[in-house]
């Protein structure tokens, strides 16, 4: 059960059943794609000019851009790839999942369950974002960008003002778990934002910034040496 365009380019993969694969959609070589995933889902405006026309899938098929997916990803059951997004190689996706109209996504980045990224958004590579997240659009993650579960990110700062300005996560970067970034922040390269903080200006490159409003509290290096006698500790 299910639906494969006849223009999908597809390598030796594996589909766990009822899958939905429409346009040009590209898939590279021993993917798993999850069972009741959607690849290549049109955008709004596609949607938006059928309305009344669409009577099957072939409809929504003949109109997507589709999506490419690389090598060795695991799209988890119930995931949603829009067209026009790009996955890396080794790219892994929790269950339900969904990636919005022109994402990009680096090379063995994991996006945990239940996350949202809303569209036009650009994620690197090894990041690892946990269950429950939303990236909006204009949203610039780096490389090696650790998001903790729940983490909100925002892009309206009077909303719904239309005015969109995206938040910028550089290299290295940690987010713990239901902080805020409020939009147009910019978190500095090996930056770290603890949790529960409500960040409302930019942080600096290796600083670790707690509270609501987020202030500085140390340094990275302060940091890791607090993680490295926490750890031994424990051991």
């Amino acid at each position: 059960m299910g639906f494969v365009s006849s223009r999908a380019v597809l390598g030796r993969i594996l589909l766990e059943g009822f899958n939905v694969i429409l346009g040009p959609s590209s898939i590279g070589d021993w993917s798993i794609i999850g069972y009741g995933s959607i690849l290549g889902y049109p955008s709004r405006a596609v949607l938006k000019s059928l309305l009344g026309r669409a009577i099957g899938l072939e409809h929504y098929d003949d109109k997507s851009s589709g999506c490419t997916v690389g090598e060795k990803c695991i799209i988890r059951p119930y995931t949603v790839i829009y067209e026009k997004s790009k996955l890396g190689n080794r790219v892994e996706m929790g269950h339900f999942v969904m990636i919005r109209e022109n994402v990009t996504i680096g090379d063995e980045t994991i996006v945990g369950s239940r996350t949202v990224v809303d569209g036009e958004a650009s994620i690197g590579s090894m990041c690892r974002i946990q269950t429950g997240c939303y990236i909006p659009p204009k949203t610039v993650i780096g490389d090696r960008v650790f998001l903790g579960p729940m983490v909100n990110v925002l892009n309206d700062k009077y909303p719904p003002s239309g005015l969109l300005s995206g938040v910028r996560i550089d290299d290295g970067a940690v987010i713990g778990a239901g902080a805020i970034i409020m939009s147009g922040v910019t978190v500095g390269r090996e930056a770290v934002v603890a949790a529960g903080s409500l960040v409302t200006r930019d942080v600096d490159p290796k600083t670790v910034v707690k509270g609501v409003p987020a202030k500085p509290i140390y340094t990275r290096e302060e940091y890791e040496a607090k993680k490295e006698k926490y750890l031994k500790g424990i051991q």
